[in-house]
């Protein structure tokens, strides 16, 4: 069987697109294969590109306080990206990086198997429910693939904007219930 390591040492490798040029290193995810909850998000950013972890950034550390204040621990889930590499200045990923990015996103969830998959954000929405958008869905369980996928504001967002913090927040309360009911 397959193992998240196994795909973490070929995510860190890879040279499928043209963001191997300007990464300093790949991001391949974090957590434990076992974990039940699995979060998704659009790409790394700097500290992230520079730490190899995901969300450890301004807004990771605010995920991890929203975590905390619905009683989950970050060690007990699963964090990754859809895109591996940090795209050049933070720009929106390209069809082409989402393509190359895609199978290895893929082949995680397969191993990990989780109940509950959180999409961070607009783009993370988009890998799951194309056309869909995340100021309609969020807060709302959708069924893909089999998947159970919850759409909530990316915490970069939440910067931006007094409501979509307080939707975020709103949101991710939601979360253990939902686990419950899986």
């Amino acid at each position: 069987m397959e193992s998240l390591e196994t795909i973490a040492a070929e995510i860190r490798v890879c040279t499928a697109c043209g963001l191997c040029e300007s990464r300093m290193q790949a991001v391949p995810g974090s957590g434990p294969a076992d974990a039940r909850l699995v979060f998704v998000g659009e790409a790394p950013g700097a500290q992230e590109d520079a730490q190899g972890v995901p969300f450890v950034g301004r807004a990771g550390k605010l995920l991890d306080r929203l975590l905390a204040d619905v009683g989950l621990d970050r060690a007990q889930v699963y964090i990754a990206n859809g895109i591996k590499c940090r795209p050049p200045d933070n720009r929106p990923p390209r069809k082409g990086e989402i393509a190359a990015c895609r199978p290895f996103l893929d082949r995680q969830l397969a191993v990990i198997q989780p109940r509950l998959v959180v999409t961070l954000g607009r783009f993370s929405l988009s890998q799951f429910c194309p056309g869909v958008r995340i100021s309609d869905v969020h807060g709302r369980l959708q069924r893909v693939d089999g998947l159970a996928v919850y759409p909530v504001f990316h915490p970069a967002a939440a910067f931006r904007r007094v409501a979509w913090r307080e939707a975020l927040a709103t949101d991710l309360a939601r979360v253990p219930d939902i686990l419950e009911r899986f």
